[in-house]
């Protein structure tokens, strides 16, 4: 990938905490591949952020693989984009300290995900949970990045990387883009089959709440069988309807249908013809990136080779950046 073509550049990262749901499919992940040929693209694997919460060190290492074999089996093309892991390269730990200094206690206390995140892990509340909004905000600002696509309920993390980045260039002068959000216009929210008012998540301990992209066919009909929905029989897009409406946006996604057609096309027939549609056209949709992953993740020496080169690039990239960061804030020069 050209450093130098007008192209603008995006920069996405995800964690690696097991296989990707259908909501971070259809909310994000989907719509990596075909940005590669508008934009210079780079997707990172954010390991850093995962150790925020207790990891089992061999199940992270895995999970951490898994999700990078999975970006490729999704349509991320190494050689059309830079694809690498996180901590390979530690030009984004360096920045989040300077950028940390340009960040308020209160920004960071405000965050809805660190609220979140204290709840669920009450044990252990530690400084790298409060802080990893300004690590989120390095990953973004080390590349200048132009657009982030994310899920709606990233918005908030992506404003305070834009205030950081301001208020920096008020102390220092104009250096870092403030990066815009690209949020796809329909499916950017995936909610849970069983508690359609919830996000759909892997942490759920419903299992028949979420799907996971590499779940197999009958898995994903069978999910969707169980679907929550309502008491009444028509299939139609409105108020009140929160788990039809759920299942008539991740139908429209895949395929391609808009809700007027997916009413029409269900009128006079009841839920589980519909249900049973959506599971089907879902496992169909997915079925390429499950034989990809399959064939991917066999290929180990491959996968290093991508992640290997991919973090070099990087690395050129934010050192780059952060040697000028470095004199902005007046550090002696180190050679």
């Amino acid at each position: 990938m050209s450093e130098t073509t007008e192209k603008k550049l995006i920069f996405s990262g995800i964690q690696p905490t097991g296989t990707f749901t259908l909501g971070n499919y259809i909310g994000a992940v989907r719509n990596w591949g075909p940005l590669q040929d508008e934009y210079n693209c780079i997707y990172s694997i954010v390991d850093m952020h995962a150790i925020t919460v207790r990891q089992d060190p061999a199940k992270l290492r895995q999970n951490t693989l898994q999700a990078y074999a999975l970006l490729l089996a999704c349509g991320i093309d190494p050689k059309k984009s830079i694809a690498f892991i996180q901590s390979h390269n530690p030009n984004h730990a360096e920045l989040s300290w300077i950028l940390s200094c340009s960040t308020q206690f209160g920004e960071l206390s405000r965050m809805t995900q660190f609220k979140d995140k204290s709840a669920k892990h009450a044990d252990d509340i530690n400084a790298g949970l409060f802080t990893y909004p300004v690590l989120m905000a390095a990953d973004i600002l080390a590349y200048n990045a132009d657009l982030v696509p994310i899920g709606a309920d990233q918005k908030q993390h992506l404003e305070l990387a834009r205030n950081i980045a301001g208020r920096f260039n008020q102390k220092y002068g104009d250096f870092f883009t403030l990066p815009e959000p690209f949020i796809p216009k329909a499916g950017a929210r995936v909610m849970s089959l069983q508690d359609p008012q919830k996000k759909m998540s892997k942490s759920d301990e419903n299992p028949n709440a979420c799907i996971l992209i590499l779940d197999d066919k009958d898995t994903i009909v069978r999910k969707f069988k169980r679907a929550v929905t309502d008491s009444e029989s028509e299939v139609c897009y409105r108020e009140g309807k929160d788990g039809i409406n759920n299942l008539m946006t991740i139908y429209s996604v895949v395929t391609g249908k808009s809700l007027d057609e997916i009413t029409a096309e269900f009128a006079g027939k009841g839920y589980g013809d519909f249900k049973l549609a959506v599971g089907e056209a879902v496992a169909d949709h997915l079925e390429p990136v499950r034989t990809e992953y399959a064939r991917l993740i066999e290929d180990k020496a491959y996968l290093k080779e991508c992640y290997t080169s991919g973090a070099e690039a990087a690395f050129r990239i934010t050192r780059k950046t952060l040697s000028k960061v470095y004199r902005k804030v007046g550090f002696v020069d180190a050679r």
